[in-house]
């Protein structure tokens, strides 16, 4: 099973969560942003329907892949604050 890790940092004035090099909105708070990534991290773990997914890599290069909607990540929160 993948495992996918949320980080609570500070960001543009405020803070927000990243994963890997993306970062969410900013928000005034730490408790606002560490919130915010504890309702996408519960969300990421919820299975779906079948369904192609289409994707960009780095590279610009487009991939379709197909899931099954139950293959969900681990996903959690880490706090770099405390």
């Amino acid at each position: 099973m993948a495992k996918v890790v949320y980080q609570v940092v500070e960001h543009d004035g405020g803070w927000a969560y990243r994963l890997g090099d993306v970062y969410s909105e900013t928000f005034a708070s730490h408790a606002d942003a560490l919130q915010a990534a504890r309702i996408v991290a519960a969300e990421q773990q919820v299975g779906g329907d079948p369904e192609e997914i289409s994707w960009q890599d780095e590279n610009g290069v487009w991939h379709v892949e197909y899931s099954d909607g139950g293959d969900r990540p681990e996903a959690e929160v880490e706090d770099t604050a405390r």
